[in-house]
């Protein structure tokens, strides 16, 4: 620990469950990756003090919040299931969440699953989201493959609820965490990206350039 911050680095694994015979929708994938995040985080063995997974969030949470998308279908999705975790079912995704892990310390079966081949169709486009929804607006002038965009709108709902006051927070809890994500319109990303919203810069890892705007995070409740 340096400071009160552990030295250690940390990342919180996310799987999607990607037959290949039926794969899920893309925005469903990205929907059921933000909504893990946010249960992870509300989870009693996070927030409580005594929690099993309250240090190890904490300690990620020190550092950047990385987040890591791979695919498992079959016996892998069965194995990955069996792992200290969370499944999240979106109508036809879904997506395991773990507690956070070394950045060298993968388990073997989920260090095994493939990050790529997390390209997935969109075979009806989304209708507008509802009124009053939180949304998780994507850069439309980026290319991202699901798992990264995945990780990115995960993020997104990471920042805005760390900017949320408690009420909030339970409001969302009570509301399933209920968001859309969806592609601004070209013309209206600029003014969301420079509206004070919660914003995701890209750390440039993979995909696209460092410091790059992914996210807009558009939540109905004030964020500090």
């Amino acid at each position: 620990m340096i400071g009160g911050v552990s030295s250690i680095e940390y990342v919180l694994p996310l799987v999607a469950h990607i037959e290949k015979d039926e794969p899920p929708a893309r925005t469903d994938a990205l929907e059921a990756a933000a909504r893990a995040v946010l249960v992870l985080l509300a989870d009693v063995r996070s927030t409580d003090p005594e929690g099993e997974w309250h240090d190890v969030v904490e300690a990620w949470q020190g550092h950047r919040i990385r987040k890591v998308v791979r695919r498992a279908r079959g016996g892998e999705w069965r194995r990955a299931g069996a792992l200290p975790g969370i499944t999240v079912a979106h109508r036809t995704a879904e997506v395991r969440v773990y507690p956070p892990i070394p950045l060298d310390g993968w388990p073997k079966d989920l260090a095994k699953l493939q990050v790529s081949g997390t390209d997935l169709d969109e075979p009806v486009a989304p209708r507008a989201a509802d009124p009053g929804q939180p949304v998780l607006w994507l850069n439309p002038s980026l290319e991202m493959t699901a798992g990264k965009a995945m990780a990115q709108v995960g993020h997104g709902a990471h920042i805005a609820w760390m900017g949320l006051g408690s009420g909030a927070r339970k409001e969302w809890a009570a509301r399933g965490f209920d968001l859309a994500v969806r592609v601004a319109d070209p013309a209206a990303w600029p003014a969301l990206a420079g509206s004070g919203r919660p914003v995701v810069r890209d750390a440039g890892f993979t995909e696209i350039a460092p410091g790059s705007c992914t996210v807009v995070a558009d939540v109905p409740w004030p964020t500090r």
